[in-house]
């Protein structure tokens, strides 16, 4: 992935941008928890200024589609009750249909709902597999025959195209992305805080350690780094030689914001990764040790026991969500 990922959020009349919105803001949690920014939304419609969204919505775009710097364009949906309505309103879309088509060859794009007719319509998914929402799966395949479409998929990615159903399918878009392009970390972090209806408590042990509650520059990028670091390469030394500052100033920071010494916040960040892996997946204790680092199981399952007073075992039937 480039140093920056440059997605237009695309506007158009009618459009529902709901989904914009929230994709924006899953984005925004993303840089915020990488500490950088790795992605840059912005609003583009066929024309820059305003745009009469649905349901009376007005929305600036602040450049034009064909003249803007973009890696990636996600194509929303709009309001239709019938596949005579999408068609009505694909057929009004002939000028930005032409763009989409002509103008953005080298763009990646990426539609939801029954924004996915529009890259169907302008023919930027021919020969390529591609899911719609299920109402149109029929009229779709009768209509645009080039497309393998695979509508019992929720979401079909490709190299230049992705394709999801229902008026939600930007989240899992913005999921694939994230994991991706960021980490598999950051996504289940972001999906804890923002993603689940009615996120599950955290054990005691765990509350407020996720690295997106952390208001500090100088914890932010000692959790981001003790997450990716192996457990057993974790030591006071190398954590100072890495942030670039001694281990007596480390000590005094970490104790000062936290209360804690730097080895027992790091035990815990790491031990906080193996719970999210015993909540999220059905992975052994063994496969989830080696993947994070720790020496053994054994060492591992008194570590956890000692910090949250239940076994692994116990953990997962307690906090499990799979």
């Amino acid at each position: 992935m480039p140093n920056k990922l440059r997605i237009g959020l695309l506007l158009f009349p009618g459009c529902m941008p709901a989904g914009l919105f929230a994709f924006a803001d899953l984005l925004h949690a993303a840089n915020r928890r990488r500490g950088r920014v790795l992605f840059e939304a912005a609003y583009v419609a066929l024309h820059a200024g305003p745009v009469n969204c649905a349901h009376g919505i007005s929305l600036h775009a602040e450049a034009a589609l064909g003249s803007a710097d973009l890696d990636v364009v996600l194509v929303p949906g709009f309001w239709a009750e019938s596949a005579e309505q999408v068609n009505a309103v694909v057929a009004g879309q002939s000028q930005l249909l032409k763009t989409l088509a002509k103008r953005l060859r080298d763009v990646q794009l990426w539609a939801y709902c029954t924004g996915v007719c529009l890259l169907a319509a302008c023919g930027r998914l021919n020969g390529q597999g591609a899911t719609v929402t299920w109402w149109l799966a029929q009229a779709m395949q009768a209509q645009y025959a080039e497309v393998r479409w695979q509508s019992e998929q929720n979401c079909v990615f490709n190299e230049r195209t992705a394709t999801a159903s229902g008026v939600n399918g930007y989240l899992p878009i913005a999921e694939h992305l994230i994991e991706r392009s960021v980490s598999r970390d950051v996504l289940r972090d972001i999906t804890r805080l923002m993603v689940l209806p009615r996120p599950a408590v955290p054990h005691a042990a765990f509350q407020g350690i996720a690295l997106i509650q952390q208001p500090d520059g100088l914890l932010r990028r000692l959790h981001g780094l003790i997450e990716q670091m192996p457990a057993e390469q974790i030591t006071v030394k190398a954590l100072a030689e890495r942030l670039a500052m001694s281990e007596r100033t480390l000590a005094r920071k970490v104790g000062s914001e936290t209360g804690q010494t730097v080895a027992a916040y790091a035990r815990c960040i790491k031990l906080n990764q193996v719970g999210e892996r015993l909540t999220l997946t059905s992975l052994p204790l063994a496969s989830i040790g080696a993947e994070l680092g720790f020496s053994s199981s054994s060492n591992l399952q008194r570590m956890f026991k000692a910090l949250t007073g239940l076994t692994p075992v116990a953990y997962r039937r307690q906090f499990g969500r799979v």
